[in-house]
């Protein structure tokens, strides 16, 4: 988590009650330009997220080793290019020590004679290129944003509007890494989920919820703030296409897990019908929530809600979360700490050995060797 905040775009100056998410800090700095301000005067940006795999292949039940045995094969060919240009240097060198009087310049100084690069080395530098996202458009000349949708094809981009560098409270509004985990998650195991009625906890801007609607039945996506949740709404329908070809649905949600009940005022808005808490707590068998353990006090009360909602359920259910680990130099121990994660192991562990006589947490570790389905930095901290 980075510190930042922005007094021109170009320009970012540090300050210590702004965070800004890694994932926009890889953005290009050739656009800097927003589509519009929210109610609370925020520049709201919209990036286009690559997938790796279209709606088309979801539906067909293509699987993403297909794609990936492809690709092993595009390398194959490189790999024989290389060969072939290995065997060229290694004739080229033995020309040279024939005649290595011809390696010395004038004044007897040896030249280095350097192997023109392949076009291999520039695919390959190509693809590590590609890693670094998002596009950042802006309200501008319309000119550009039409471009940039002619580039985009609706099948395998996932629009997402979001702010940067925000306060600590307002987090929620970006994008972060731990998000994009979870939709890897889903999508390689997209027939766990499949006709699913799911909750998650702490949706932000809802880019986890679009992409388990392109495979679950129902999706109900929680978080607090009217702001936040008309920006969530906004996505989902951004996204809507997606998720059309597999019928899933996604509803924004006011979740505040500081509160023992659902909101069922129907004067506020994002509040929960009496048959939408009745549907929830009779279907729901998946609950997953990202990035949202980096306060103490919240992860305190997720963990609340958390028991609460599963001691309602009517089936089974199983917990999905995924967070990156970020290390801190700290004051208090004088060294780099990670109090936010540690706090949160230990009240996992709580929760694991909780024996109340009704229910049981069992814990499990997922390896993360699963493929990648959407274009970001998998880092080993996640």
């Amino acid at each position: 988590m980075v510190d930042v905040a922005e007094k021109e775009m170009d320009n970012p100056t540090f300050r210590s009650d702004t965070v800004l998410s890694d994932v926009h800090l890889h953005c290009p700095s050739k656009r800097h330009l927003m589509v519009r301000l929210n109610a609370v005067g925020q520049p709201v940006f919209l990036s286009y997220f690559k997938l790796l795999w279209s709606t088309e292949d979801l539906a067909s039940g293509k699987h993403m080793r297909e794609i990936t045995t492809g690709r092993e094969h595009q390398c194959g060919s490189g790999d024989e290019l290389c060969d072939k240009d290995r065997s060229k240097i290694k004739k080229e060198g033995e020309l040279n020590n024939q005649g290595a009087e011809t390696l010395l310049d004038d004044d007897g100084d040896l030249e280095v004679v350097r192997r023109p690069r392949s076009a291999s080395d520039l695919e390959a530098e190509d693809l590590l290129r590609d890693i670094v996202c998002p596009v950042i458009l802006m309200k501008g000349k319309e000119d550009d944003f039409e471009d940039e949708e002619q580039e985009c094809t609706c099948s395998d981009v996932v629009k997402i509007e979001h702010t940067m560098a925000t306060p600590l409270e307002d987090v929620g509004k970006q994008v972060w890494r731990a998000a994009f985990l979870l939709a890897d998650h889903i999508l390689f195991n997209r027939d766990t989920f499949r006709c699913c009625s799911v909750l998650e906890l702490g949706g932000g801007t809802g880019i986890a919820s679009i992409i388990m609607g392109t495979v679950a039945k129902r999706v109900y996506c929680t978080d607090v703030g009217e702001d936040l949740l008309a920006m969530c709404e906004q996505n989902i329908a951004l996204n809507k296409h997606l998720m059309e070809p597999g019928g899933g649905e996604v509803k924004v949600k006011e979740l505040d897990w500081l509160k023992d009940e659902f909101c069922t005022d129907p004067e506020a808005p994002y509040s929960w019908s009496e048959e939408e808490i009745a549907d929830l707590l009779d279907h729901c068998s998946v609950i997953m929530a990202a990035d949202v353990f980096y306060d103490d006090d919240l992860t305190d009360a997720l963990f609340r809600t958390l028991y609460r909602i599963t001691h309602n359920l009517r089936n089974s259910c199983t917990v999905y979360l995924a967070l990156e680990k970020r290390l801190n130099f700290t004051l208090r121990y004088m060294d780099v700490t990670c109090e936010a994660y540690s706090h949160f192991r230990n009240t996992l562990n709580d929760l694991e050995n909780l024996q109340d006589g009704k229910m049981k947490y069992t814990v499990e570790p997922i390896k993360l060797d699963f493929c990648q389905f959407l274009v970001y930095e998998r880092v080993e901290q996640l």
